[in-house]
């Protein structure tokens, strides 16, 4: 059906409702544009979400876990994810707003043109109209002249006592008039036919092929909607694989989640490689009872005195249960079990040598390009390379340097680590000292700490036969009651709190001072003094040693000095 002869008188509701159409497809530009803004957003959203729980440096560890991977490789897919919203915005923008921008502009300006031609068209039938009622009323106007003129004629032609000259004027008047009204009615009859073809013209042709003109607008138009609806569907459509694959690629991480592996891997971070301590001897206090004052010497019961008092006041904590110094861990990673600190150290002789390496690379190519500079001059000085590859060189003796540093300890650590054997066992400081045999050397976690409770070097045979309390009988008692007090060389402060465990050792707290009387000969202990009845040794690396330069003993042997609270 056609609006041009459907709709010929129609001409102000067409113009209504074909710039209703107009104004609905800005409306959907506008829905659209806000819905590529809401993907935007989600996309913003979920990218924010994703980096906000991306793991830190510090936490980069936990990958070794397959959970924490799962979650990890979840988040690298939110943003594959959310990388595909903003595609849907992106093609949204440019396939439909900037589309329907367009074509709004386009279809504007051409129904503006055909509404102007309607409008044209509509006014010249209306001034020919116009001007087909000014030709009809001037014929009536004639007609009416003419008959009043002729009826003006007869009555002075009836009239006796009108001269004939009168008659004569009103006969000539009555002609003209009815000469007039013949010449409007032949006016009014050709100008009436005029009309009527232009009006024939207007409502069958003009018109007609004006509002077909206008039909095809708004059935382009309504076809253009369905395409951007279609295409509003098939931008989602678009990116649905890629979104089903970032979805298996979440389902297929969360399918390589190993429990037993993750639960293994506990294992392999924590594991300190301390054997668990043995048992606990049984400590007969009444084999003192039985023992005078002539079965040993005077200061074998000195010393049995102070072992008993400082076994009595000493903490038998073990290693897992140390507090642990919260500073900063040192480079050798001695704060850490054996187990751990061997694969820290391995970690980080691996990095080393991945850097050398690297630097080797460089230093081969630079090699390489020194010859071919040699071979041709043209190319390049040869001696502009020798800067670098002395400095390659220079970075290459650091990081063996470096290496052979941490393979030192490494193999210290090595060395040191505990094998599978019967556990060792605990025996009382007294027992040991009645029946005269040295301290048995464990390697229990609690005889090896570090400021927090870490693995440290054992005393060498040298310390222990130092902190074997004299248990051979002396052939003079009085020579031994008579012992003259070793002097103090200096003191030391306390830099972390020890727990002194082993026979021998001493426990201090941190910041506390004490008296050095025997400083550290390469085993890594020192001997201090608390007062005349307590001493022992610490670790070195325990305390700051402040020596005196003339060795003199110039302290009070009963003075304590104590810092800060630790």
């Amino acid at each position: 059906m056609s609006w041009g002869t459907e709709l010929w008188d129609q001409f102000d509701n067409l113009e209504k409702h074909t710039q209703w159409g107009i104004d609905f497809v800005e409306k959907y530009t506008k829905f659209v544009k806000e819905r590529s803004e809401i993907e935007l957003n989600y996309a913003r959203q979920i990218r924010n979400l994703s980096k906000k729980y991306q793991p830190k440096k510090k936490e980069e560890d936990d990958n070794k876990y397959t959970w924490c991977r799962a979650f990890h490789s979840t988040l690298n897919e939110l943003n594959d994810y959310a990388g595909q919203h903003e595609l849907i915005a992106e093609n949204m923008m440019s396939q439909i707003i900037a589309e329907l921008t367009r074509y709004t502009q386009e279809i504007k300006t051409e129904r503006k043109a055909h509404f102007h031609d309607g409008r044209k068209a509509q006014q010249q039938v209306e001034a020919s109209w116009k001007q087909l009622e000014a030709c009809k009323r001037k014929f009536e106007r004639d007609c009416k002249e003419a008959d009043r003129a002729q009826q003006y004629f007869e009555k002075l032609d009836a009239d006796i006592n009108v001269t004939k000259a009168d008659v004569e004027k009103a006969r000539q008047q009555a002609q003209m008039r009815h000469q007039m009204a013949s010449d409007s009615k032949n006016e009014y009859s050709s100008y009436l036919q005029k009309f009527n073809q232009e009006q024939n013209e207007h409502y069958y042709t003009i018109i007609p092929n004006i509002f077909q003109k206008i039909q095809v607008m708004e059935e382009k138009r309504i076809e253009r909607m369905g395409e951007s609806l279609k295409t509003f569907a098939e931008v989602d459509r678009q990116i649905l694989p890629i979104i089903g694959k970032c979805l298996d690629g979440i389902t297929q991480v969360a399918e390589s989640i190993e429990p037993k592996n993750d639960s293994s891997q506990v294992i392999e971070s924590y594991k300190s490689g301390f054997e668990p301590p043995g048992d606990v001897e049984f400590e007969d206090y009444g084999q003192a009872m039985k023992r005078t004052v002539s079965e040993t010497s005077l200061s074998n019961s000195r010393s049995d005195n102070k072992a008993d008092r400082s076994s009595k006041g000493k903490s038998k904590t073990l290693w897992p249960f140390i507090k642990k110094n919260k500073g900063s861990n040192p480079e050798d990673f001695s704060h850490l079990p054996p187990e751990q600190r061997r694969k820290k150290l391995q970690a980080k002789i691996d990095d080393i040598n991945k850097d050398i390496q690297k630097e080797m690379d460089q230093r081969d190519a630079l090699t390489k390009m020194k010859e071919v500079y040699i071979k041709n001059p043209q190319m390049g000085d040869p001696n502009s390379v020798d800067p670098r590859l002395a400095e390659i060189a220079q970075n290459i003796e650091k990081l063996q340097a470096e290496a052979q540093k941490f393979e030192g300890w490494l193999a210290e650590v090595e060395g040191r680590m505990p094998v599978k054997s019967d556990p060792p066992k605990r025996t009382s400081v007294l027992y040991e000292t009645q029946n005269s045999t040295p301290p048995t050397n464990n390697n229990c976690a609690q005889d090896r700490e570090s400021p927090d409770g870490s693995y440290t070097e054992e005393p060498s045979s040298e310390v222990q036969s130092k902190v074997q309390p004299e248990t051979a009988e002396s052939g003079d008692e009085f020579d031994d009651a008579d012992e003259e007090i070793q002097p103090t060389i200096g003191t030391c402060k306390a830099l972390y709190p020890f727990e002194g465990v082993n026979e021998g050792t001493i426990s201090v707290a941190e910041g506390e001072l004490l008296y050095v009387i025997e400083e550290d000969k390469g085993d890594g202990w020192t001997r201090v003094r608390r007062n005349e009845e307590e001493e022992g040794y610490v670790p070195t690396s325990y305390v700051e040693v402040f020596l005196d330069s003339n060795a003199k003993d110039v302290f009070s042997w009963r003075r304590v000095f104590l810092s800060e609270d630790s």
